[in-house]
């Protein structure tokens, strides 16, 4: 019989902060389980549901909200494929609190590690870790991982979170957490305790707002196969990473092959509405001509939409350079309100256009111009347009070799995107 349980947010909001300087998980811990705490009560009663049950725990990472499993039960693993709605074929990253937890991963025998972290990783570790980096590693014989987290591929993907919060976790439970973002599959990742409620049915905000960066270094030239917080600039500054080549495509891969990392093979990141890409330097006219002839049926073109369609609903999600709702209407805005962005507020101004003799109400919201404040803010806001259920979202893109987040910022629209439009 499949286990049930209530889904609930547990108070753990105080715990997710930095770690105080010259200070270990394992001493933080201690402390807080000697005031017994209502977070420690949560910690425990998480870590027991994770080490004894196959359901799943959504917590807190810097990047976004992550779904955890013990990466070593079946039963577990199997529980996160089910709440997402996942794809059997679609890798899981393994998430860890220390190197000693990923040499037990390398050496599932015991004993004195033999098969150590290979060479290639250790400036990246050393500079990135604990942080927004996945590295792929050798599974070894005997591995200690259920079969679902690597879909039979010979390697797995690990990283060690900055978040103090989530590496307690994993200190508290005691195994390597099996964690991909924890929304249900194909929707925009959470980045607040509400969304993954919303998606899956407290711990605070994330930080980065994408997911972590996954690199390959058993390959000659080493890969970065998904884009994420830690940027591919950064990553050729580390010895024997300078030839580091781009290992992914921003459209999904096709018929049975095999991703190597997650966000490889399927379509992510999508709202329920349908979603219209502009690339960066559209000529802002035409933008705004394009989005005219949708609202009234007539926008004909080769990029899709060969029939319009009459939206009486649409998002606009600007960025650079686009005038509050593309300049459509003098009207005034009628109303604003508020989407939730990982601590900060994004406001969402209601504008209403006039159509002949009906109206469409456009919903603007300004993400504004750094790669840093766009991605904290991209996936909130497309969960807040959908929960306005507007019909389309026009979204202004960014150059993606501007470096850091620029090209995973493009890499998630890009994928969330039915149609791009360059004009």
């Amino acid at each position: 019989m499949t286990e049930q349980r209530q889904t609930r947010i547990l108070p753990v909001q105080r715990l997710n902060k930095p770690l105080e300087p010259n200070r270990s998980i394992a001493e933080w811990w201690e402390e807080e389980k000697s005031k017994n705490t209502p977070e420690a009560a949560a910690v425990l009663e998480a870590a027991e549901t994770l080490r004894t049950s196959d359901i799943p725990v959504g917590f807190p990472t810097e990047t976004v909200y992550g779904l955890g499993a013990d990466a070593t039960r079946s039963g577990s693993v199997q529980g996160i494929y089910k709440a997402k709605q996942r794809p059997s074929d679609n890798p899981l990253i393994v998430h860890v609190d220390s190197i000693e937890m990923v040499n037990r991963l390398l050496n599932p025998n015991g004993g004195s590690p033999t098969t150590k972290i290979p060479a290639i990783y250790e400036p990246l570790i050393s500079r990135f870790w604990p942080g927004a980096l996945t590295i792929l590693l050798p599974n070894p014989k005997g591995s200690l991982l259920a079969k679902e987290v690597t879909a039979n591929l010979p390697t797995f993907g690990v990283r060690m979170p900055s978040s103090a919060f989530a590496r307690l976790l994993i200190h508290v439970t005691d195994r390597p957490l099996a964690a991909p973002s924890a929304n249900a599959s194909t929707k925009p990742s959470p980045t607040t305790a509400e969304h993954v409620y919303h998606d899956l049915q407290n711990g605070g905000p994330c930080g980065v707002g994408v997911e972590s960066t996954v690199v390959d270094g058993l390959t000659n030239p080493p890969a970065v196969l998904r884009p994420g917080g830690i940027g591919i600039e950064e990553i050729r500054t580390c010895p024997g990473w300078e030839n580091v080549q781009v290992g992914y495509n921003d459209s999904a891969l096709q018929g049975k092959e095999a991703p190597r990392s997650p966000g490889m093979k399927y379509r992510h990141y999508s709202p329920k509405a349908r979603v219209v890409l502009f690339e960066a330097g559209s000529d802002l006219a035409s933008v705004a001509d394009r989005v005219k002839k949708d609202l009234i049926g007539g926008g004909g073109s080769s990029n899709g939409n060969a029939n319009g369609f009459s939206g009486r609903k649409i998002g606009i999600v600007r960025t650079k350079t686009w005038p509050i709702a593309l300049s459509l209407s003098d009207a005034e805005t009628k109303q604003t309100t508020q989407a939730s962005n990982d601590g900060d507020t994004l406001s969402i101004h209601q504008i209403s256009v006039p159509l002949g003799d009906s109206s469409t109400t456009v919903y603007d919201v300004h993400l504004g111009a750094s790669a840093e404040s766009i991605a904290r803010g991209l996936f909130a806001t497309l969960r807040s347009l959908d929960a306005e259920n507007v019909d389309a979202i026009y979204i202004e893109g960014i150059r993606d070799d501007e470096g850091d987040l620029a090209a995973a910022v493009m890499n998630r629209l890009r994928k969330a995107a039915e149609v791009f439009v360059v004009v």
